[in-house]
């Protein structure tokens, strides 16, 4: 039930796909600042009970409401796993930006891709090149595919034989309250650091592999192993560095921002990104997302023949 769960959801989400600024998302963080606001009182224990107040309650719901359909009707019970990774996955959220901005610069319309990025991103582009604007668009289309499709798959399946589509719901979550509140180094937020550490550990390394897999795997396994520890973020860095091998391409390195330039690791072999690849690095996170689902369906066809 979970692939079909799966492709439905997927096959929904492209014919209409949901905005990241649907009521529900609204809620959360509006809900999440509230608690960031209210009960930060500098302290580690802070952040764990804010965590738990904002996470259980929603897993101990789509948990319980899977199960209470399960006891009635089976059917029941796959739309509300279908109607949950339709809420929670998102490929056309990064996607239909990444495609916004490639249109831009194949029209060479440096301002608009520029304004588009800054608004997808929240950094400061008024200063990037074109092909920084490429670069960057690639490094923020990859790990927006991590975080709305790969992890948000492997968590959904990991846990969907106890919990049904709670997984999925869980690691969205969690994802939210990082970036809401993690990365400031601050002790409210260390514990929200800490879970995405745990639960991006296996995913990360997964999507990494089926890069490698569906794209230049010498080269893929090369960069991870010789360039990933040297990005800000472990994990993002794994990410990167197997999408850049795998592409034939070059990223991270330099930005011109606030009026200064950034310098950044090296990433990837080959040329330096532009405009030419983005469609490439769509591609090679659609064969990436075919490749999990094809190992799903074999591993459920595995299951119910046994």
């Amino acid at each position: 039930m979970s692939i079909l769960s799966l492709i439905l959801a997927l096959l929904l989400e492209q014919i209409r796909p949901i905005s990241s600024r649907n009521p529900l998302y609204l809620g959360f963080i509006r809900t999440a600042n509230g608690m960031g606001r209210n009960l930060n009182a500098g302290e580690y224990r802070n952040g764990v009970y804010a965590w738990l107040i904002a996470v259980v309650p929603l897993v101990a719901l789509t948990a319980g409401g899977y199960w209470f359909l399960m006891q009635h009707n089976i059917a029941f019970a796959m739309l509300w796993s279908v109607l949950t990774l339709y809420l929670t996955m998102g490929f056309r959220q990064f996607s239909h930006a990444f495609t916004k901005i490639s249109k831009s610069l194949q029209a060479e319309d440096l301002d608009a891709a520029r304004s588009m990025l800054g608004d997808w991103t929240g950094q400061s582009t008024s200063e990037l090149s074109e092909d920084e604007v490429a670069r960057l668009t690639i490094e923020q289309g990859i790990i927006d595919s991590y975080r709305y499709v790969f992890g948000t798959i492997f968590w959904f399946v990991a846990l969907a034989w106890l919990v049904g589509p709670a997984g999925a719901v869980a690691y969205r979550a969690a994802c939210l309250l990082q970036q809401k509140w993690g990365g400031h180094g601050d002790m409210f937020g260390r514990f929200a650091d800490a879970v995405m550490d745990v639960l991006d550990f296996v995913p990360v390394r997964l999507a990494a592999i089926s890069f490698a897999i569906v794209g230049n795997f010498e080269d893929a396994v090369y960069c991870w192993r010789s360039q990933a520890q040297q990005w800000m973020d472990q994990d993002y860095g794994i990410l990167l560095a197997s999408a850049a091998g795998a592409l034939g391409v070059r990223l991270g390195e330099a930005l011109h921002q606030d009026h200064t330039v950034k310098y950044r690791p090296e990433l990837g072999v080959g040329e330096s990104a532009n405009r030419d690849y983005l469609a490439s690095a769509v591609a090679l996170v659609w064969r990436s997302a075919i490749l999990w689902l094809a190992v799903i369906l074999l591993f459920s066809i595995s299951q119910w023949v046994a």
